[in-house]
């Protein structure tokens, strides 16, 4: 099982007037994490955006924060593949800064035609990369 880790530097527009990051900043940021996470699996947002017109948005997110983050400080994103289903795929991401525990959430993506706006079936060449990165009970239940 694979592990994907990003980090990301808190800003000044990711803080409330406290200096604290406001929390929908962090499902931006996850979002980020995703995004880098699909490029490193050969998936571009802009290629699977604009020319295959298909999309995985988040269909369930849950979250637990434990501290907050402010400015200055360099978060590291620890993304892992859990379960891939026929035309989902769910996912955990840890979030620490300096070895502290921030948040972790848990979400479950869909696979999505963006012509039809409807789930599909993952790609052959998807689900093959995609094991590398499950653990053994969260392999291809198609």
């Amino acid at each position: 099982m694979k592990e994907f880790y990003y980090s990301k530097k808190v800003r000044f527009g990711h803080t409330d007037p406290a200096g604290i990051v406001f929390y929908p900043r962090y499902f931006e940021m996850i979002n980020e994490a995703i995004e880098d996470w699909f490029e490193i699996l050969g998936y571009s947002f802009e290629d699977m955006h604009l020319e295959q017109k298909f999309g995985v948005p988040m269909v369930h997110i849950e979250a637990d924060f434990a501290r907050a983050s402010r400015i200055g400080d360099d978060l590291d994103f620890c993304l892992k593949a859990v379960k891939l289903g026929r035309s989902s795929l769910e996912i955990e991401i840890t979030v620490t800064c300096k070895g502290k525990h921030r948040f972790r959430t848990k979400g479950t993506m869909a696979n999505v035609n963006l012509t039809e706006g409807r789930a599909v079936p993952w790609p052959e060449a998807f689900r093959k990369i995609i094991q590398d990165w499950l653990p053994s009970e969260g392999k291809d239940v198609s």
